[in-house]
């Protein structure tokens, strides 16, 4: 109880300096309960998933890990009460210019009860700053994590990144570019920003693809279309960056093709050098399959059993 203590006394005295900021106004067409009335009709089953309290998980919201010129970035922590824990850092969807870290909450809480410190981040959103400064925001948190890993019980060394839907294609380029200099800032927290597994969830490899039709979302965040920005498009899909450094990944699908563009080159490259990789598929189910129940149960068991095996390899 004295460390837990400790770090609210810590975030405590970071939120006290917070100054007057402005306020971002965000685009909320996409949440959780937007999500349900979409899909409801189609599949009448569905329920969602509520946040749950877990005795061996303690949380702690809106700490402050990066600051703008106007306004500060936020993220959740989920933390198991064990030490030196693995990490997993949760990065929401919403076509990159919407969502909201809140709706990672049941998921990081579960994966938190099973033995990892998680972390829901805010970034910014397309309408406040396009590509790639939100994929600098979540390097930045990763670095801001490892900075205070003694306070957040994590182990640097076993890091995951996690996605769902835009935050998986976020998640994706972020694991593959480990160490590329090109998505790399110089920032106030000396840690790596390398990740050491990856979680997609429904979230692209390639936007310039057969199966790919990402369209007005994806051109406001890269700045032009495909054929404005040819280069821009291929530079941020993480297909364009894996090879023998790539983490292994983690895929998990809903029925829809669009969101796997890319996903079969990608495994392509894997299996020559011999990276491990895993794919479990939904096939009737809505895209934001993770936001609901019956699918809520299995998506949590794929993530938290791969987790297990790629960053707790070494535990007896």
């Amino acid at each position: 109880m004295y460390k837990i203590a400790t770090l609210c006394l810590f975030l405590m005295l970071s939120s006290s300096t917070l100054f007057a900021l402005q306020n971002i106004q965000k685009d909320t067409s996409y949440t959780v309960n937007n999500s349900y009335h979409k899909y409801i009709k189609k599949f009448p089953q569905i329920d969602i998933v509520k946040p749950q309290k877990f005795e061996n998980v303690y949380e702690i919201e809106n700490i402050p890990f990066k600051t703008l010129e106007n306004r500060r970035l936020y993220l959740d922590a989920f933390m198991n009460t064990s030490e030196n824990n693995p990490a997993v850092i949760l990065v929401h969807g919403g076509g990159w210019k919407s969502g909201d870290k809140s709706h990672m909450k049941p998921m990081a809480e579960y994966i938190a009860s099973k033995g990892y410190s998680c972390f829901a981040i805010e970034y910014r959103l397309s309408d406040e700053a396009q590509y790639p400064e939100g994929i600098y925001d979540v390097k930045e948190a990763i670095q801001f994590i490892k900075s205070n890993a003694k306070k957040f019980h994590i182990d640097t060394t076993k890091v995951a990144v996690l996605g769902t839907s835009s935050g998986a294609q976020m998640a994706t380029l972020v694991g593959t570019t480990n160490h590329n200099p090109k998505f790399e800032q110089q920032t106030e927290h000396a840690s790596s920003t390398a990740v050491q597994a990856i979680v997609n969830l429904d979230g692209v490899i390639a936007f310039i693809h057969p199966k790919s039709s990402e369209g007005k979302m994806a051109s406001w965040w890269l700045g032009g279309t495909s054929k404005e920005k040819p280069e821009i498009w291929k530079e941020a899909s993480a297909l364009t960056h894996v090879d023998k450094n790539t983490p292994p990944i983690l895929f998990i699908s809903s029925q829809y093709e669009r969101f796997q563009a890319g996903r079969e080159e990608m495994i392509h490259i894997l299996d020559k050098h011999d990276i491990y990789n895993q794919v479990e598929n939904f096939p009737d189910s809505p895209h934001t399959f993770w936001l609901f129940h019956p699918w809520f149960t299995d998506t949590v068991n794929y993530i938290t059993t791969f987790l297990d095996k790629t960053l707790k390899h070494d535990e007896k």
